[in-house]
């Protein structure tokens, strides 16, 4: 059974049963029976298909938001913006599939030699409940016109959303069997990667559910892409537009209640303007507006679960006894739900989880370098490579550290980090391999096949 909570009150607000074995091998062979056929498919019929699931996703937007919200505590205005995000994302490979597939010709000693970018099969899609909606769009959408088939293991917190996703796409037109969301447990995620007809892997999650699903994956030969989150550092330099980067930053640490994979989260700034931040990131953080996420002047709503409340307080907690300075909230918020109020850290240092851990929270550690090779040294000193920004008014010189000297998958220049369907996504280090978005996340789970004509 999995049940959709509301985070904002901790009430239940409805039960789903889950999938047995004999119905989990049955959406099996559904998905690949409908690959043997959707793979054929011409892609303007897959891209009309693609529009029509964007339409639908406009057209039901005001309750795909609140169901967002009430099963995850987004606040409603993040919850909409999310879905047009879906949308968007659905019509740029409903446009630019064709391109991002065509055949490469290459010269060769043949008559004719070129490579043809072809689906695998049915992929396994594990993914986490902070972006219910964009997290699978992001990798359905280029999937689908790539003509692979997709059975989807959503997080059991978000089951409404899960089947509300396979209702889109149902509505959009799509074959049986092309989408399927499975309500199940985690412990059937094994039987589901070791299936033959199972040809790839994707999981958005924790590092050490991403260690788990790349070792099954690896004993079966099976392709995975893995992003795992990260501790994504800001550097805020002597010559930074100071007002400009404290409110981009606690717009970036506060994006989605604190619960995003490249989200801001440890702000490293340069000792001329330490001071001069320092209170202006106070001030831009203290503006959230705390409360129910379904009012439209909400700006952060609760974490999504009562667990994941108590390990952030516990990692403030522990970085306060190893000498990190509470400048602003630490403490949790009284009442219903499951709320954490914006937090400031100062005077973080190696040893505390607040250096090394990541804070899937509105909690901000903010550190003191005394030039660029030191900042440089604490961006870099992380296991996770997701995302990092840099603030300053000098572009070439901001240019310079994200091109050559910031060790992530998206480096951001006066601007928070943040994912673009036109753009590759994805991490190093702990934060995962492979990418999503743009050509490179439409070719990842295909087989550039060579053809040779003598």
């Amino acid at each position: 059974m999995q049940q959709a909570i509301d985070p904002a009150t901790g009430d239940t607000i409805s039960s789903y049963e889950e999938l047995g074995n004999k119905m989990l091998n049955k959406a099996i062979v559904a998905a690949d029976t409908a690959y043997q056929d959707w793979q054929l498919v011409a892609l303007d019929e897959k891209a009309r298909k693609l529009r029509n699931a964007a339409r639908v996703l406009e057209e039901e937007k005001e309750a795909l938001s609140m169901l967002i919200t009430r099963e995850m505590g987004k606040p409603i205005k993040a919850a909409q913006a999310e879905i047009e995000k879906c949308a968007w994302t659905c019509l740029y490979y409903a446009q630019n599939a064709e391109r991002f597939l065509r055949d490469e010709f290459v010269v060769t000693d043949a008559a004719k030699s070129y490579i043809a970018y072809r689906p695998i099969g049915p992929l396994l899609a594990i993914m986490p409940w902070n972006f219910p909606f964009w997290q699978v769009f992001r990798f359905a959408a280029p999937n689908l016109m790539a003509g692979n088939t997709i059975l989807l293991k959503h997080a059991p917190n978000v089951p409404g959303c899960a089947l509300a996703i396979a209702s889109i796409f149902e509505k959009a037109g799509y074959p049986k069997g092309v989408f399927n969301s499975l309500l199940i447990p985690q412990k059937k995620v094994k039987r589901l990667i070791k299936n033959r007809l199972v040809r790839g892997v994707t999981l958005t999650g924790s590092v050490g559910a991403g260690r788990a699903v790349a070792a099954e994956a690896g004993k079966a030969l099976k392709k995975t892409v893995l992003e795992l989150g990260g501790s994504d550092p800001y550097l805020i330099l002597e010559d930074a537009d100071i007002a400009k980067a404290a409110r981009t930053c606690a717009q970036s640490r506060l994006l989605n209640n604190g619960q995003s994979c490249i989200g801001a989260k440890r702000f490293i700034v340069l000792e001329p303007v330490y001071k001069d931040f320092l209170d202006a990131f106070r001030a831009e953080m203290g503006k959230a507006v705390l409360g129910d996420p379904l009012e439209q002047q909400t700006t952060l709503g609760p974490l999504a679960r009562a667990d994941l409340r108590e390990q952030l307080h516990s990692q403030v907690k522990q970085s306060r006894k190893k000498g990190a300075k509470i400048i602003l909230g630490g403490k949790k918020a009284k009442g219903k739900g499951y709320y954490y109020p914006p937090t400031i850290l100062a005077g973080v240092q190696r040893g505390m989880p607040a250096y090394h851990e990541e804070l899937f929270g509105p909690v901000a550690s903010v550190m003191k370098a005394q030039n660029e090779r030191e900042a440089v040294r604490l961006a870099n000193d992380t296991l996770f490579g997701l995302g990092a920004g840099i603030f300053t008014q000098d572009l070439e010189r901001g240019e310079r550290l994200a091109r050559e000297h910031l060790q992530a998958g998206s480096c951001f220049v006066n601007e928070m980090v943040k994912s673009d369907p036109r753009l590759p996504f994805g991490g190093i280090k702990n934060s995962g391999y492979g990418r999503e978005l743009s050509h490179y996340g439409l070719r990842e789970f295909t087989n550039p096949k060579t053809v040779y004509i003598e």
